[in-house]
Order: C-alpha cells, then structure tokens, then sequence
C-alpha cells in the first residue's frame, strides 16, 4: 500500500469527454417521477419506537443452485448482477403492481478512461438510480439482455452525482428518487491477504452496517452466493423480511428452471406459502341443509308455532300465523297458473305484509324479484321488462306510483278477502335448491342496472353460515333497517326467521331518523341490528350512548377506525361484513377488537373460498395487494340477459377442475400475516355510498342524455371526515344550464342515492398527459352558494334566520336563500338527518324527518315550523309569531297545508 500511495503526487484531471458523457444522463431521467413503492409495510402491533435501527437477515444459495446460476448466466452471455437486478426489478413489480419500476444501484465510479484508475486509493462509489420497464407478457431472456444494454450504456453515467441526477428528473427535491438499493459485491480480493493475518494481529472484528433506505439488498459472490437484507425495522418485521427473501430466491430459481418462460409464468410464493393461502386459509367446508329457504321456515314453525315472529309497529304475528298468511297467499299465487320458476315482482312498503309477500313466492316456488316505490318510474320499468315479471305483489296504495306493465297486480290488502280463500296449509310443491331464490338489481356501468340470479341454494349456505357466526338464536330480536331492494335484507328478514328468533321492522321514516331509530332500539330491546356505516352514524349523531347487549353488525362499505372505537363503547359485539351481491349478501367477517390497529373484513364465512390474485391470477403474498375473487357455495348463477358480462365477470374457477367458477369482484385487498383480509378500495369506477353499490359511470351516462350537456365526470369526494358525496363535474353545451335543471332531469331517471349531491360547471375537463380524465385535478365544490333556478332571497323572520343559519352549516356553504331548495344546495338524506336533529334542538318542537321531504326550502319549513309552535305558545308568544307570519305569503302557507 505505501509503494502505491507513494506515486500520489497530486490531482488526476478527468477528461472533459466524461464530463460532457454525463450531460447525456439528463435524457434517461427526465421522465422519472418517483421510487415504486414497496407495499411491505410493518404489520406488528408492535410499538415503532420499540424496533429502531436497521435490522438484517441473510440467506446462501446452496453451492448446486450458485453453480446454475452461474451457468444460466455463462449460457445466455448475462452477467450476474444482471439477474440480480432483474430478479429485484420483478420481485418489485410483483409487490407494488407497478410495471415501470426503479431502484438504486451502487456502481464503482472509476471510469475505464482514467490510467490505473483500479490501483488509486479512495471511495470512488457512486449510487445512481436503474429504471426498469416490467411487461409480464415479455419473455426473460430477451428482457434481461435489455437490462443489460441499459446497464452498459449507463456506466459512461456513472461518476454522476446522484443529487445532480435528481434534478434532472421530473422528482421535486426532498422526495426520494428510489427507495430501496441494490449491492452487488464482486471486487475482487487479494489471494495473499491472508499470510499477514498474524502480523496485523486483529483479535475481533465486528462490523456494524447501516443504510439510508428503508430497504437494501446486499449481492456476494462466491462459491456460494450469499443474499442479505437490511431493512428499516420501524417499516419492516422480521417475517416481512424472511418472506421477500425467500420470494427473491424463488424467482432465481424459477429462471434457473425455465429460462424460456414469460415474466408472468414466473413462480413467487414458496410451496408452503401456496399452500398456505390457496388451501390452509380457505378450510371452510361444513354440512348445510339441502333445502330452500322457506323449507327452513316451516321447520322453524313446527318448533316454536307460538312464539313471536315479526313485529312492525302495534302489530305482530307469531310463526304459526305468519306460516299461515304466506301459505294463503302462496296457494293464490298457483292459482293464476304462472309457470314454475317465475319472477314474481314484490313492491310493498315496509309492514307484516313484506314478509308475508316474501314467504309467499317463495313458498310457491317462485323467485322474488324486490320494486323500491321510491325508485324512479323509468327504472322500475326496466326491471319489470327486463325481468319479463308476469306477477307483481304490492299494495294498492302504490298502484299509482308504478310504471305501466303487463303483469298481474296481487294487491295484499284489497285482495285479501280473495287471498284468504285459499288453503292454509304448506303448499306440496318441489322446489330445487338449484332453483332461483331472488334477483336483485345492482348498478350498471353501461348506464342501466343488472340483474343478479341467486340460487336457493346459496342464501340457504348463507343463512347457515350467519347462525353460526356472527350467530344468532332464538332469544334475538333483530330490528331490520334496510329496503328490501339492498341484498342485505334478506339477512334481517330470514335469518331471524330460521332460528326462532323475533324480527322487529322498522319503517322507512324511522330507519333514516336517527331519533326515532334510537327510540325503537331502546324501547323494543333489540339485541342484534345490522346497518351500514352511514345508519350506524346516524344513531351518533342522535345521541346513541350505550346498547348493552346489542350484537353490531355494520358492512355495505368501509369500516374507519374511528366509526369502529365509536362502536365498540356501545355494543357488546362489532363485526364488520364484507361481500358483494354477487356471491350472496356476506362473504368475509371478522369481529372487531379494540387492540385491532387495521380494520380488517376478515376471513370467509363458511363453505367460500377468497383469492387474492394478480392480473395473471396468481396468488400474491401476504402484504401484496391483489384483486379479490370469490368461489363456493355463495357464487350467484350470473346475470340475468347478461351472458357477456356474466362470461367477464364469472371466471372458470382458476385452481379447481370442472365446472366451478369464481367472481371477479373489481376489489382491492391484502392478507394480513395471520390470514384475516384488508380490504382496499376499487381498481374501477365503482364505489360505495352508504352501503350502495353505484357504478359511477352509470351516472355519467344518465347525465350526458341532457341535452345541455356536453361531457361529465362523477366522483364521490370526503372533503370532510364522514361526509361522502357524489360530485358532479359538468361541460355544458348552454351558459344557462342550472344545477338544479339537472337535478330533477336525473331524479326521473335515478334513485335518490345515484342523484349526485353537487354540480361544478367546467369549462373543459382536466386531461392526464395520455389524454385521459385527470379526476384527481377536479376541484373541491366551491362553499359559495350554487347558482340555482331562483334568485338568492334573504330570510325576512328570526325562524327563517336560524333555518338558514343550520342548514348553511350543515351544508357547509356560505349563503342560503329562503326559496332555496335544501337538496338542490347539496343535500342528501344522511345531511337531512343532521340538519332535522339541530331544528328540533333549536326550536325545541317535534319536527318529523320526512317533514323536509315535503318542505325543502326555508320558506316552506318555515311555515311548517310556525305551525307547530303554534300549539305549545302562549299568547304573547302567539302574538309575535303571527306578526312574524304575516310577512309570509298566502302560497307559501298554503303549499305547506298542502
């Protein structure tokens, strides 16, 4: 080393021919836009402060997979590094689901053009970032040969400063360029080093590594090539690690094995793993009755005749008599001689007479197909036609209320006298389990709704499963909250049902008051209730305390943390529920635990298998995010006239032989390291507002038939904690087009729940460089006052004042007119809830929810209000109130008498 050192005597000038080579480098960074990022984030419960530091784990590939290495490499002229690099490239593409995929690598810094630049004494090291485009249709070899004229071409680059290479890039200072490094060792060592071990006397060596990214891989080479990893331990477990390591080595094999094979053909996961999430995580099998739904239900009744079975309001009836009035009805229903298997329509409001209706088509050994009277009369005649509905069971009151058609009208209540005619006795009919249970009717992006065919057999495996977890028994009383046109109710309805338990209905008004819900809670002593987020915060902001004993059982969307710790302080039990319509109402559950630090959806009930897979379906690690398909017993037959859609979406079954299939459900999610599911969000347009499922481009659809529009994008924003709305973002062929125009124009044609909560007028759409809609560029509503139909009008009484007042808070904008219309300015029926709670508090009267239905502007509720103060006042109180009231029109009065 002296004889070397020695010859320094002073600075070597590097040519100017590299300095101007390192110039080139700006056109190979100029499109980077940031490090993929690594999914593999720490799952312990762990406290972070209590794992600090850098933490390290190392394998050896046995002396016989080095030695295939090796010769892959001699074989198609690769260096090592270059599978190294390679392996790592896929092996992240893998984790983040990114195809454009970059990483640091360390590189010697000596250029070739300097004399003896290997003898001179210096860290010459440099860390540059490699960039690696991943096409898993591309065949490896070919691939990594590229990796390897990229890598060739960038050594003329790689004496250049890593923070010069940022700023040539599109990353802002201060982000990170990569955030996980690749070390490959292979500097050669002196062979005579070791005869002067004794003469330097070293006693102990202890080395101490630290690095300044979350993750590094560390290459050396040898007889055996040795792998290590160092992580950053606040990020990453020791399994975590343990896991990429094998999965790092997997793919080396899987080059080794088949060199010939696509990127996507490559293996991941070990065999204990596959086995581990493919079949260990999915032993669900148990025994389930081989009967229809209303079998159950006779069985049930010949156990408990006596017992109470459904309750709605002053009215019951126990099993026997609820058997005896589906069965009345059932018998009628044979008689007009409609083929076996039929669609038989129900739309009937909440009331004993929904069950009835229920049982008695399924009795008959029909399917029920579920009319919401609050749907507009275009959709629900889309449905009738669609579902070819040759009976429809109601109510005379909604006779009107319904689209022209073709069917029989059953009307439960004045024909009864008719209906009760018939035999009371079960009907002797077969009905197959193969057979159609119900159809239900869920958003379609193509701008109409779909029909979704769930066989007997499926809800009766749901059932059975639901008994025995989140379980229910005989001395339950489930109080069912959901419309019988959202799947969910069949849990509500049934289930109580098949065990002996007691269903308690509430009616439309009460299940989206949260007062009133509250009130029936307490008071009928409910002790299982099953709702979406959106209802369960409702009861919140009621002032909901404390259920002891009540079971809580919340899915149709995502589970915050926050909502779940709000729960858990009131009910005895949380559990979450997830599943989709198509593989019947629940596939996943998990009960909630206060030491939980994610919110999971849990594991898959009974007979239901779930996949995680990546776009090649194969199944991704744990920690890996991946689409989430779902097999067994609960799998719908398709949908109905829909066999395009239903090939796309109901996939051959990608692990069994035979006819089986899966549903690809367009979900986002992970496995967590114990087996539980994280669910994640959409890949798609799809989302979930309180507890619906609306297909976005659904809407979009809807509203460019407007003749005064040009384009739209619909988004559902939370620009406030817990206050999902759907915006809409309109292009309009006309400066006078209105928000409120386009509000009623789509009520004709949507449920209230897909009509979007607000307008923003653009004058053209924000595009992605590649063309596409920038939605995440869309502006936030503006908190000013929407231009609306009718002119802002200042509120005139102190009654109007304190109206306005509330609902520009609750609405969360600046102005309100006394002739603005309150769901025109935003408004929707969780914020209606919100805002009826606050005028009851500030006016201290009993205002109905459904009073601001029928009274949505401030003139209106006001008068109402006045009415009802009327009664409690005192005389002089009456007195300022009607001078109050004689600056309110004879109109307004009379359109709220009306």
């Amino acid at each position: 080393m002296v004889q070397k050192t020695n010859s320094l005597t002073g600075e070597t000038p590097i040519p100017q021919e590299l300095l101007e080579k390192s110039n080139r480098m700006v056109q190979k960074t100029n499109s980077l836009t940031g490090e993929t990022p690594i999914p593999q984030e720490i799952w312990s419960n762990s406290n972070v402060d209590e794992a600090k530091g850098n933490g390290k784990q190392q394998i050896q590939l046995s002396e016989a997979t080095t030695s295939a290495l090796y010769s892959l490499a001699r074989k198609h002229q690769l260096t090592l590094n270059t599978l190294i690099q390679g392996t790592w490239a896929l092996l992240l593409s893998r984790y983040s689901g990114e195809s454009d995929v970059v990483f640091g690598a360390t590189v010697s810094g000596r250029p070739a053009e300097l004399a003896e630049t290997e003898s001179m004494v210096g860290l010459f090291i440099n860390t540059l970032p490699v960039r690696v485009q991943v096409d898993r249709d591309e065949f490896l070899i070919p691939w990594l040969r590229e990796i390897q004229a990229q890598q060739s071409e960038a050594r003329q680059y790689e004496y250049s400063p890593l923070v010069e290479v940022q700023g040539w890039s599109d990353v802002p200072r201060g982000v990170p360029l990569f955030e996980t490094l690749v070390i490959f060792e292979n500097y050669p060592v002196d062979s005579s080093l070791p005869q002067y071990r004794e003469i330097l006397g070293v006693q102990e060596i202890a080395v101490v590594e630290q690095t300044n990214y979350p993750l590094t891989l560390i290459v050396e080479v040898g007889s055996q090539v040795s792998l290590q990893i160092l992580c950053d331990r606040t990020r990453f477990d020791s399994a975590t690690i343990t896991r990429m390591l094998g999965h790092f080595q997997t793919l080396l094999e899987g080059m080794m094995t088949d060199p010939d094979r696509r990127l996507s053909q490559l293996p991941l996961l070990t065999e204990s793993e596959r086995q581990q999430v493919l079949v260990d995580w999915n032993k669900t099998k148990i025994d389930y009755p081989h009967l229809c739904m209303h079998q159950l239900f006779e069985a049930q009744v010949e156990r408990t005749p006596d017992s109470v079975a459904v309750v709605f309001e002053d009215q019951q009836l126990t099993y026997s008599q609820l058997n005896e009035k589906a069965n009345l009805l059932a018998h009628h229903l044979l008689k007009l001689r409609v083929k076996p298997n039929s669609l038989v329509c129900i739309c009937v409001e909440r009331s004993l007479d929904m069950v009835v209706g229920l049982l008695g088509i399924l009795k008959a050994g029909f399917a029920y197909v579920p009319l919401d009277p609050a749907y507009p009369r275009s959709r629900n005649a889309f449905m009738l036609e669609d579902a070819q509905i040759s009976v429809l069971v109601t109510q005379s009151q909604l006779i009107p209320a319904l689209p022209s058609h073709h069917a029989i009208a059953v009307c439960l209540d004045t024909d009864s006298e008719q209906i009760n005619q018939n035999d009371a006795h079960n009907p002797n009919i077969t009905v197959s389990p193969d057979n159609l249970a119900y159809i239900i009717y869920t958003s379609g992006s193509t701008g109409t709704p779909k029909g979704v065919q769930i066989p007997q057999s499926a809800l009766v495996n749901f059932l059975t499963a639901m008994r025995q977890s989140p379980g229910l028994s005989e001395k339950d009383i489930l109080l069912g909250v959901t419309t019988l046109s959202f799947d969910i109710a069949a849990l509500e309805i049934f289930l109580p049902l098949i065990v002996g338990a007691r269903l308690a209905i509430a009616s439309r008004q009460v299940a989206t008051d949260g007062t009133e819900l509250l009130k029936q809670l307490q008071e009928l002593g409910v002790t299982v209730m099953q709702a979406t987020p959106a209802t369960w915060r409702l009861l919140l902001a009621a002032g909901w305390q404390n259920s002891p004993g009540l079971k809580i059982l919340c899915g149709g969307e995502a589970l915050d943390t926050k909502l779940a710790n709000e729960l858990l302080l009131r009910g005895e039990q949380v559990w979450n529920l997830y599943g989709p319509t198509e593989t019947t109402i629940w596939s996943v559950i998990d009960r909630v635990s206060p030491s939980d630090s994610v919110i999971s959806i849990g594991r898959p009930i009974a007979n239901t298998q779930i996949y995680i897979l990546d776009p090649d379906l194969k199944p991704v690690p744990v920690g890996v995010i991946g689409e989430l398909y779902i097999g067994g017993a609960g799998v719908a037959k398709g949908y109905l006239n829909r066999p395009d859609l239903t090939a796309e979406r109901f996939i051959s079954h990608p692990f069994e032989v035979g006819d089986s299939r899966v549903y690809k459900t367009g979900d986002l999610a992970r496995y967590l390291p114990d087996g539980r599911i994280e669910y994640l969000g959409r890949r798609d347009f799809q989302v979930k507002l309180r507890g619906r499922r609306i297909e976005l481009l659904e809407i979009e659809a809807k509203i460019n038939t407007h003749p005064g529009v040009g384009e739209s994008v619909v988004v559902l924003r939370e620009d406030e904690p817990g206050n999902k709305r759907l915006v809409a973002y309109i292009v309009s062929k006309s400066v006078n087009l209105k928000a409120g125009e386009l509000r009623r124009y789509l009520e004709e044609l949507l449920p209230d729940y897909m009509v979007p909560n607000a307008f923003v007028m653009l004058e053209a759409l924000p595009l992605t460089p590649n063309g596409k809609v920038d939605r995440r560029s869309l502006p936030a509503p503006e908190t000013s006052r929407p231009e609306l139909e009718k002119l802002f009008a200042p509120p005139r009484t102190a009654v109007e004042e304190e109206i306005a007042k509330i609902w520009a808070e609750v609405l969360n904008i600046e102005q309100v007119g006394i002739h603005d219309n309150f769901f025109d300015l935003g408004g929707h029926s969780l914020l209606a809830t919100q805002a009826i709670s606050r005028l009851r508090a500030a006016f201290n009267v009993e205002l109905p929810l459904p009073e601001l239905f029928e009274s949505p502007t401030v003139a209106e509720l006001a008068v109402a209000i006045a009415k009802n103060l009327i009664d409690q006042a005192d005389d002089e109180m009456l007195t300022q109130m009607l001078a109050e009231l004689e600056q309110v029109s004879e109109q307004e009065i009379h359109q709220v008498n009306q």
